[in-house]
């Protein structure tokens, strides 16, 4: 059933543009997939939507671009969203090592998946323009037994303003109820909680500007502070962001001949050796009871990431290849591990119950001293057009 909708789009922009910002095994693909849909099929406007990911898949950054604009008018553009009407950034340790504030306005709003408040989170990673929203989406998709990417579907649909819930439940259901009937409710209860639970914390973030009685932070300190951690990048502030009232308040984190590399050399090379994919979990990891362990070695089959480290040892009075910990730097949270262990010497826990992790054992094979961990997975950070046409897929949780 198709339902007008009236876009706010700005006067000096030709379509409303929304661009997720999300780690691989987060779904964000799935969610742009199915904004791009909800606005063809559900609100009567064009629209168009593609994403960018690494090869890694899950663990690599991904970027999702949805654009709608009226009927009447074609939609041409298949280049990357650069100043997002709505920005949905699915785990907050992209923020402060990825330029995911990229053009951002006064006018953009910012979906943050964070157990902080605003003005927490506006206060530790700087943020300064546009109206910023905050909300446990994690904490909700383990609630309902869904995916982070229902639950922020369901908070991105809310902030657009006009969107009914109806819509959004036909949809899901036309989508992943197709392909995975089993997991309907679950999804619906998951869109149901981030399309309710996202406008409970919002924040205007002009009204944080001032730094003192009577200081009012200029947008280009706010830059130079948020740039402190963008070691890679630099700001290049146009003449509209030294007004902080212009409807085109942004910083643009870009490559210049001031800081790329010599010689064009990319320094985030597609590597899981020099990276931290922990943000790729989902909320679980493996718990390792090592006094049920028979160093079966299963568990070392399976896992795709070399996450359990062998070493020779004692077991049951024999020399063998015993399992000395997990190294959870490179562990996605699939828990492959947990369905192959015949003995429940892996169990599955909740992350957030064990912030000092046992049994973590870091790779020393695969932590040389000139490694350091990042957080945000391996990603050149190029975004590309393909030329190919892709056939759609409807439902699939990615």
């Amino acid at each position: 059933m198709n339902q007008s909708f009236k876009l706010p789009i700005a006067a000096d922009k030709d379509c409303f543009e929304i661009r997720l910002e999300s780690i691989g095994g987060l779904g964000a693909n799935l969610c742009g997939k199915m904004l791009g849909e909800l606005g063809a099929l559900y609100l009567n406007l064009n629209a168009s939507n593609f994403s960018s990911y690494g090869s890694e898949k899950r663990g690599s950054p991904v970027k999702a671009f949805i654009r709608w604009c009226p009927p009447e008018k074609e939609l041409r553009i298949t280049t990357p969203v650069e100043r997002p009407d709505v920005l949905a950034i699915f785990h907050e340790a992209l923020l402060g090592k990825c330029p995911v504030l990229d053009g951002i306005t006064n006018t953009s709003k910012i979906i943050l998946n964070t157990a902080l408040s605003p003005k927490e989170a506006a206060k530790k990673y700087h943020l300064s323009t546009g109206w910023l929203y905050c909300f446990d989406a994690l904490a909700l998709a383990i609630e309902s037994k869904s995916r982070i990417n229902m639950v922020m579907l369901g908070a991105v649909s809310r902030v657009l303003g006009e969107v009914p819930f109806s819509l959004l439940e036909e949809l899901c259901r036309a989508t992943v109820g197709k392909k995975y009937p089993a997991m309907i409710d679950a999804n619906l209860q998951g869109l149901k909680l981030g399309y309710e639970q996202v406008a409970v914390n919002c924040l205007d973030l002009s009204t944080v500007r001032k730094t003192s009685p009577g200081t009012t932070a200029t947008s280009d300190q706010n830059s130079v502070d948020s740039d402190s951690q963008h070691q890679d990048y630099n700001v290049e502030t146009s003449e509209a962001t030294r007004d902080a009232s212009s409807p085109q308040n942004f910083n643009q984190y870009v490559w210049g001949y001031r800081n790329a590399p010599i010689g064009g050399v990319n320094p985030r090379i597609g590597s899981t050796v020099s990276n931290d994919l922990t943000p790729s979990r989902e909320g679980y990891i493996p718990l390792f009871l090592q006094e049920k362990c028979i160093n079966c070695g299963l568990c070392d089959t399976t896992c795709p990431d070399m996450v359990f480290q062998f070493k020779p040892g004692i077991y049951k009075g024999k020399e063998c290849m015993v399992n000395s910990g997990l190294d959870y730097y490179h562990c996605k949270g699939c828990l492959r591990c947990v369905e192959v262990c015949p003995t429940n010497a892996l169990v599955k826990a909740l992350e957030k119950d064990y912030p000092q992790k046992p049994w973590f054992v870091p790779n020393q094979e695969l932590l040389p001293d000139a490694i350091k961990y990042e957080e945000t997975g391996p990603s050149s950070y190029i975004t590309t057009d393909s030329y190919l046409t892709e056939k759609r897929v409807d439902g699939g949780l990615v």
